[in-house]
This record gives structure tokens, C-alpha cells and sequence, in this order.
């Protein structure tokens, strides 16, 4: 076992979660970490908020890389009601609200939860997150998203 990877097991069901896209990474991360996970036949939904989804649903109009996107607020309805769960939850984060949004999740979902960091103050968010116990990957950066890419690779290189 890899004692690096945060999630042990393959997920039968993902969520991930996208607060406003203020930051151009957000979408191309969005879309290849729901890609990689379609690929290995786990059941992605997505929410977001209103931008964030329209973003994604025009990049990928015959949703053949996100599937089910839906609101953020109803997303987290859900969850707190107990109709919708996930066995892993990706929230991305790149300022304050990104980790609130990672907390609720976490308070909410039995299911691990993982904070994807990006952005230019990605070593406070960090910080933020380490005081909320949620394990996260993290890249520097706005713009360029293979560094983010790398570090998504390793969390989905779960053991078989």
C-alpha cells in the first residue's frame, strides 16, 4: 500500500465541488478530475455554482467527461437531508469560501473528503484546511494546470 495515497480504495461514487470560478484552473481541473474518474467507472456528480456550471456545461456539451452537474446549494441540501452521499468528495479550493465549502462537506459526508488547493494563497488555505483535519493536494499556481494535474494523478492512484 502506498502510504502517500489519501484515498485507499477505489469509490464507487464521486461528488465534486466547485465554488465560483474566479480562477481559470478550476475548470480544466474540474473537468479532468471527473474525466480520470468516469474512466474508472465511478459515478461523478458535480456541483457548482451557477458560473462554475455554465463553464463546464459549455466545455462539455454532450457530458461525456462530467456527467450529472448539479447546483452547489442543492448538492449540500442533500447531503444534509440524507438523500445524496458520496464515498469520496472532491471540493476545489482557492480561497476562504472553498474552505467552508470543504467543512460542510466534511461535517456532512460519510465518505472521505479531499480539498484540491490551487491558487495563489495556497499555503494559507492549506494552513486552513490542516485546522479542519482534511487531508488536500496542492499545486501553486492560477494558470498552468499540469502541476495541479500531477497531484490530482497521485490522490486517484488508489491501491487495487
Amino acid at each position: 500500500m502506498n502510504e502517500n495515497n489519501i484515498i485507499q480504495t477505489k469509490p464507487d461514487t464521486a461528488l465534486i465541488l466547485l465554488g465560483c470560478p474566479q480562477v481559470p484552473i478550476q475548470t480544466s481541473a474540474a473537468l479532468y478530475l471527473s474525466g480520470m474518474l468516469r474512466k474508472k467507472d465511478v459515478a461523478v456528480t458535480i456541483g457548482g455554482t451557477k458560473a462554475a456550471r455554465a463553464l463546464l456545461e459549455i466545455a462539455d456539451i454532450d457530458r461525456i467527461y462530467t456527467g450529472d452537474i448539479q447546483d452547489i446549494d442543492t448538492v449540500i441540501d442533500n447531503m444534509a437531508d440524507g438523500t445524496f452521499d458520496a464515498d469520496v468528495s472532491f471540493v476545489l479550493v482557492h480561497n476562504e469560501a472553498g474552505v467552508a465549502y470543504t467543512a460542510t462537506i466534511q461535517a456532512l459526508s460519510s465518505g472521505t473528503v479531499v480539498a484540491v488547493v490551487f491558487g495563489s494563497e495556497t499555503l494559507a488555505r492549506m494552513n486552513e484546511l490542516t485546522e479542519i483535519g482534511c487531508p488536500a493536494v496542492s499545486a501553486q499556481g492560477s494558470h498552468n494546470p499540469l502541476p495541479l494535474k500531477r497531484k490530482i494523478d497521485e490522490a486517484l492512484s488508489w491501491d487495487a
